[in-house]
Formats: structure tokens, C-alpha cells, sequence
């Protein structure tokens, strides 16, 4: 009948599998100690005597070598001239290795090394029937703690968003902040993986964080429904380690590259339009930054919202962007393996471009050239962290008295953007007040509500302490919670974190019953020395870049 035998695995086999796996991909190289048959019993919960059958099979391949009491070692892998061993073909492919990605060939390095990886390093031993990050530990510079505490936003959660946030939770980011200030829409189905029919009108942020969730719970996620250029603390990019922008405007762009620029941070960029996508990744003090990349003719577009702000914010808004769902995918993938590699400090190359044609599959990198002249190149100094102060209990007076202590009585506040404080009707003489960033007046709002004319704008960048609305907390007149307050006299910059909001802003615990379980990612990784309030001027630690000075 031409029946045979079924062949059963043996965890001895599926064992030695593993081990072998572990010494093709070099993460257990020759010379080294395989660890002792106690710790490969506990991390892979098998017995002692499965683990001593398992290195007797990788004895017998030549693989190992067994030193009388000090314990196994890996032995040097000759070259096969078949290709393969066939016992090793065997149990390399019980355990699902590709096995053309690990034929045994003249160690030569190849064009691109990856990079090293020291000898120190504790090697992992998955169980690949339970851990779902198990196969990551057979990469020789993966690093599962660094990616598992790793905090990362990801601003837009359309098309690419969706792509990236499927990317980076599938290779265990621990941390996610989704950030979107739209809603879904039918056209959103066709591009956007994370949607579903019954999705319509909801926000994109919200669905995109719980399909996350529901894809890896063991992920933390936070979603944000709103404005990234107004309504993020610059506290929530400071305690970021990656920052992926999957945008549709300049506007946005621009804000989140000065927003990393300030605090250190480097960012990743990508575009799409029909076939063609673009993917680059900037940080401070190398090479160019975003703004550095517009052109001439981009400037003055957006200069144009100075001369008519409501109608030029109106206009950019009105813009849509034609893709499809297989360019979505390739960007979003350069973007999340461009994180990775952020995580794992590895080579990129900042400042530049890597474009896409899907028209005739060719991509290329070109360098940007950076501008000295850049208004986005600045990097904050030292940052004194208010714990008592948050943006809803702080008044303007009460922040101004803080600022004045530490700089002198002519110390003013400078805002991060032009606020609107009112609109004014020439044609009725009618004043409105608004107290609100300009991007968050619609273009609706500035008509006079009796005769439909443009109405004029009262709009200021700076608090001097004369104004009177300084009985108004700082959330009235359009400070986000955590954010960061930049303040002056006519010497000196300082910086001030409403640090008091930090729980309430930054939980990472949507879609779980306990947010107090999740304050691990409050804690900061800063890449300058902090200033809590009180401590003198003289006594600050020197910041890492020249201090800004104003102009006699």
C-alpha cells in the first residue's frame, strides 16, 4: 500500500536543532563555551538528560567538543564540498531554517558585515513553541532587553502607519505612541491594513492602537487623537528613543523635525505617491535635517501662511496623496528596519535620501547637503523639570514668577508657534477672543460670523507679563500638558518641563486594566544632564552645544 513509518521528533533532535541554528548564525562562535547542561535545561525546559543527548548528536556531527571538566566548546566548521551535511540538513530543517541562508561555504566576510557582536553577550536559547520572539535570538546582533524597553511614536496612522506599527510590533517594540488627528474613511480600506468595514468615522489613532494591541499583547500602546504640531508636550518626544513620522504635509514635517531637532533626537521620514517612496532618517549634528531639504519655492508656499495664516493652513489641509497598499508596504518596512537599526546603534546614514521607483524597481541614496543658515538646527540646553507644575493647574502669572526668579524681571516667554489671540472684523468691529495656536483655527472661524468677511488676526509669539490674560493657566492659552516652556532675557535661553504631568501624559496602558502597571517608561534615558528647580545659573552643568546667545 505504500505505507511507511511516521517519523517522530525527538527533543533531543529539536534540541540539537536549536544549538546548531545558534552556531551557523555565529551567535555561539568557535572557541566559545556552550552554556552548561543545567542552563540550557531551565531556558529551554527540557530535562538534563534530553540536553546530554542533544550534545552527543552535535559531538558526533564534529560540531562541539567535550572537554573533561571544563564542559563543551564549539569547534571550528569545516567547509562541506557537497553543500550540506545530511544529518545537519535534517535538523536544520526540522527547526525551520531556510537552509540556502545557512549552507556552509568559505567563511569569507561578505560586502556588508553586520556588525559585531561581542563575546560577552549572554546567549538565549528560545523556546520557539511558547516565545514568540524566540527565531530574533538567533540574529547575532539582536538585542531582545534594548528592543523590548524601546519607546517609540509614530506619528500618522494611515497608510504607512499602519505598515510600520504592524512592523515594529511584530519585532517586539515594547512601547508604542500612536499619534493621528483624523478619522477613518471607506477610500482607508483599500492602503491601510489595521482597518476593518465597520471602522468608518472612527479615529485612526484609536483603531490602529487596539488592532496593535490584538495583534501582540505584549505590546504597551498609547494613542493620541490630535494635531502633532500643537497638542504633543515636547516631554513626550524627550523620552522617546525612536520617532517615525508617516505624514502627508509639509507643515507636520517641519514641526516634528524642529520638535527632535531641539531635544536630540533622531527621526525617521518616508513618503509615498502612487509607485514611487522615498525613506530617510535625521539627527542633530548630522549632516542635514528636513528643513534643510526644501527647496526655495517650498519656503516661500509656506511663508504664505503669515501673510494670510487661515486660508494657507485651510489649503494644505485640503490635500490628498494617491498610493497604493504595495508602495505602503515597502516604505513602512525601510522605515521600521531603520528603527531597528537606531535601537541596535547601527550604521545609517543620516541626511540622506533613499528613493524607490516601483515603476522600474530601482532604488538609489543621495546626500543632502546641509544649510548652516538652518532655522530648525538648535538643540536645547540643560532642562529644569517642574514636578509641581502641570499645564491645566499652572496660570501664565504663576509660570512668569518662576521664569523671573531664575533670569531676572525683563525675562519673557517665547511660544513655540504664533498664537491667535483674537479676530478682529474690520467691516463690523467686532473682536473675538480665541487664545489658540494658529493651526488650530480653521479657516471657517476666521469669517465673521454677521457679514462673511475675512476677519484680521491678532496673533503673538512672546509673554512679557504685560498681557492681560495672565490669570489664564497655560492649557487656555494652548500649552499641551508635558510640555517643554522656553524662556529668556537678553542673554539667555532656559527650559522648563511641566514634568508634574508626566503620569497622566505618558502611560503607555490603552487597552489594559491597570495603567499603574506601566510607569516603567516615564523614567528618562537623558542625553544631557537635567536642572531641577532650584539650583542656581552658575551652577549648571555646561550645555553639550554652545550656548544661544541673543544679539547685543
Amino acid at each position: 500500500m505504500g505505507l511507511r513509518p511516521i517519523e517522530r521528533q525527538t527533543l533531543a533532535r529539536t534540541v540539537a536543532g536549536q544549538l546548531i541554528g545558534l552556531i551557523v548564525n555565529g551567535t555561539l562562535k568557535p572557541g566559545q563555551q556552550v552554556p552548561s547542561e543545567r542552563e540550557l535545561s531551565d531556558q529551554l525546559e527540557v530535562s538534563r538528560t534530553t540536553v546530554r543527548e542533544a550534545l552527543e548528536m552535535l559531538a558526533a556531527l564534529d560540531m562541539v567538543e567535550k572537554q573533561a571538566a571544563r564542559g563543551t566548546f564549539v569547534k571550528e566548521i569545516g567547509v562541506d564540498p557537497v553543500g550540506y551535511d545530511s544529518e545537519l540538513r535534517e535538523l536544520l530543517e526540522k527547526e525551520g531554517f531556510d537552509m540556502p541562508q545557512v549552507r556552509l561555504v568559505d567563511p569569507r566576510p561578505p560586502a556588508s558585515a553586520p556588525p559585531e557582536v561581542s563575546t560577552d553577550r549572554p546567549i538565549r536559547l528560545p523556546n520557539l513553541k511558547k516565545d514568540r520572539l524566540g527565531t530574533f535570538d538567533f540574529i547575532s546582533w539582536w538585542e531582545r532587553e534594548k528592543v523590548q524597553d524601546a519607546r517609540v511614536m509614530v506619528i500618522g496612522a494611515g497608510a504607512l502607519g499602519n505598515e510600520v506599527l504592524k512592523n515594529l510590533s511584530l519585532m517586539g517594540v515594547g512601547y508604542l505612541f500612536v499619534v493621528d488627528f483624523d478619522q477613518i474613511e471607506a477610500a482607508n480600506l483599500s492602503r491601510s491594513v489595521l482597518f476593518r468595514e465597520d471602522d468608518n468615522g472612527r479615529p485612526k489613532s484609536e483603531v490602529a492602537a487596539r488592532r496593535i494591541k490584538e495583534l501582540n499583547p505584549d505590546v504597551n500602546i498609547q494613542y493620541f487623537q490630535g494635531d502633532v504640531t500643537t497638542e504633543i508636550g515636547l516631554g513626550v518626544f524627550r523620552r522617546m528613543d525612536g520617532i517615525v513620522g508617516c505624514l502627508d504635509n509639509r507643515e507636520a514635517r517641519l514641526a516634528v523635525n524642529r520638535f527632535a531637532y531641539w531635544l536630540g533626537k533622531p527621526w525617521v521620514d518616508g513618503a509615498i505617491q502612487e509607485l514611487l517612496g522615498l525613506v530617510r532618517v535625521f539627527r542633530p549634528d548630522h549632516g542635514a535635517c528636513y528643513e534643510c531639504t526644501l527647496t526655495e519655492q517650498a519656503r516661500r508656499e509656506m511663508a504664505l501662511r503669515y501673510s494670510c495664516p487661515l486660508l494657507a493652513r485651510h489649503n494644505i489641509l485640503l490635500g490628498k496623496i494617491p498610493t497604493t497598499p504595495t508602495i505602503s508596504s515597502i516604505i513602512g518596512a525601510m522605515q521600521s528596519q531603520e528603527v531597528l537599526k537606531l535601537l541596535h546603534d547601527m550604521p545609517i546614514e543620516y541626511g540622506s535620501v533613499t528613493h524607490f521607483n516601483g515603476l522600474t524597481n530601482e532604488m538609489h541614496t543621495t546626500a543632502y547637503v546641509e544649510r548652516e543658515d538652518c532655522q530648525s538646527h538648535w538643540v536645547y540646553g540643560d532642562i529644569t523639570e517642574l514636578a509641581n507644575c502641570t499645564a491645566n493647574g499652572t496660570t501664565v502669572a504663576e509660570m512668569m514668577a518662576i521664569v523671573r526668579k531664575d533670569l531676572g524681571d525683563d525675562a519673557v516667554l517665547e511660544l513655540d508657534q504664533e498664537m491667535v489671540m483674537g479676530l478682529e472684523c474690520p467691516n463690523c468691529n467686532t473682536h473675538t477672543e480665541v487664545f489658540r495656536p494658529l493651526s488650530r483655527v480653521t479657516f471657517d472661524e476666521g469669517l465673521c460670523p454677521a457679514c462673511g468677511e475675512l476677519r484680521h488676526v491678532l496673533m503673538t509669539h512672546m509673554i512679557t507679563g504685560e498681557e492681560p490674560f495672565l490669570d489664564r493657566s497655560l492649557r487656555n492659552i494652548g500649552v499641551p500638558p508635558l510640555h517643554i516652556i522656553r524662556a529668556r532675557n537678553s542673554t539667555q535661553y532656559r527650559f522648563y518641563e511641566l514634568t508634574g504631568d508626566a503620569a497622566e501624559t505618558l502611560h503607555f496602558a490603552h487597552f489594559t486594566q491597570d495603567k499603574e502597571a506601566n510607569d516603567k517608561p516615564l523614567t528618562i534615558r537623558p542625553t544631557r544632564a537635567r536642572v531641577r528647580l532650584g539650583e542656581p545659573v552658575a551652577e549648571l552643568p555646561k550645555p553639550r552645544r554652545k550656548q544661544v546667545r541673543l544679539r547685543d
